[in-house]
């Protein structure tokens, strides 16, 4: 049973009364274009965000994920060495091969260094070498990729390689799913993401005949032409074209960006800064919820207490066209009452906030506190209740 809980606020009435607008408009020689407001979870444009597409190297961001999460996890030391095999040195060596971090046959590299190697140069040669120590082979890496790609909910996409190289269709993604990609980096690892992400150039390997350093420069469009740009992934090749999921944050508010099948360096860049700019100037954001604050509660079942108070995971906003006041309309919505045991955090309703403009923003909510079974005499209690209609 879906159980609906409909509230009015005073956060939500002060923002203004109803006024007569349509959501901005953006136009764009991109083919396929998507934005997302992380502080409201609200959808600022979309256009065919869910068709199948090769990634060319935004599959890298798959790739840094999984390091990240066994980073986190304390399943990978970014201090571990790792072998460039001679084998893949020489597959992924010289001008065919694509973007490289100029590693050398044999070579100890520390996964902080190909990881840097990874975001920054988007190094075909050091996501291969990660992928190899981490699993062992590419191929069982390549397992990993789409089952945790599956944990994600990535739905739409698929994995054939780590590097996002052309393989006859067999790797794919939408730009919706590369964009819950860079959500899911941004949200469940932010000082990893700090660390990797945004760095403007990075030094490896040395040139034939003047052994002099190599310095190469992040390929990130938005960085040092949009403030508060930090990530993430660049892609290109003959078959997807010219790509970028992207994401800055100002005064707090983050947005994450895709564009994908352009036809040149440049229109990718100029594309990439106005999309994001577009997303900042044209929309507005207030906050609603800060973070553990509750709202309302939920009905419990078979627990021994019979409610459970709803808190937001983290500060929420509304999202809006910029300049105009909203009347905001807000619900709960839950499938309940919900079964005992809780845990505390637990995902259980989600607030869904209307202004009138665009799609419902959704947002989740969690358990304020635990939740435990009922006793024998409380289940006793309960199931007396039931039988003369008073539970």
């Amino acid at each position: 049973m879906v159980r609906k809980l409909a509230f009015a606020s005073a956060v939500f009435a002060a923002l203004g009364q109803p006024a007569a607008a349509t959501p901005p408009a953006f136009e764009t020689p991109a083919p396929i274009a998507f934005m997302v407001d992380l502080s409201s979870g609200a959808v600022l444009f979309a256009r065919d965000a869910d068709r199948r597409i090769p990634p060319a190297s935004m599959a890298k961001m798959m790739t840094t994920h999984i390091a990240f999460d066994m980073i986190a996890r304390g399943e990978l030391d970014p201090n571990r060495m790792c072998t460039v095999r001679p084998e893949t040195w020489q597959r992924w060596h010289g001008p065919a091969a694509g973007s490289t971090m100029f590693l050398s046959p044999g070579e100890q590299v520390s996964v902080r260094n190909l990881l840097h190697g990874i975001v920054t140069l988007s190094g075909n040669d050091a996501t291969v070498v990660l992928a190899e120590c981490i699993s062992g082979t590419e191929a069982a890496f390549v397992a990993l990729m789409n089952r945790k790609s599956g944990e994600l909910g990535l739905s739409g996409s698929n994995w054939g390689n780590p590097v996002g190289w052309p393989d006859n269709g067999v790797t794919y993604t939408t730009a919706r799913d590369l964009a819950r990609l860079a959500v899911s980096t941004l949200r469940r690892f932010p000082q990893l993401y700090r660390e990797y992400y945004g760095m403007r150039e990075f030094t490896w390997g040395r040139t034939m005949g003047g052994n002099n350093p190599i310095t190469q420069g992040n390929r990130n469009p938005l960085l040092g032409r949009v403030p508060g740009a930090d990530g993430l992934k660049t892609g290109h090749t003959a078959e997807a074209g010219y790509g970028f999921t992207g994401s800055a944050e100002q005064n707090g508010r983050r947005l994450v960006m895709v564009i994908a099948g352009l036809p040149s360096f440049n229109q990718r860049a100029d594309e990439s800064v106005r999309f994001m700019q577009w997303g900042f100037s044209a929309w507005q954001s207030r906050p609603l919820l800060n973070q553990g604050e509750r709202i309302g509660e939920a009905q419990v079942q078979g627990g021994d207490a019979d409610a459970v108070g709803l808190v937001a995971p983290r500060a929420l906003a509304v999202t809006y066209p910029s300049g105009l006041g909203q009347n905001i309309r807000a619900r709960i919505v839950y499938q309940g009452p919900v079964a005992a045991p809780i845990t505390q955090g637990q995902h259980v309703a989600n607030l869904i906030v209307e202004t009138g403009e665009g799609p419902a923003q959704v947002t989740p909510l969690v358990a304020e506190n635990a939740i435990g079974e009922a006793g024998f005499f409380r289940r006793a209690w309960l199931g007396l209740l039931g039988l003369i209609g008073l539970a």
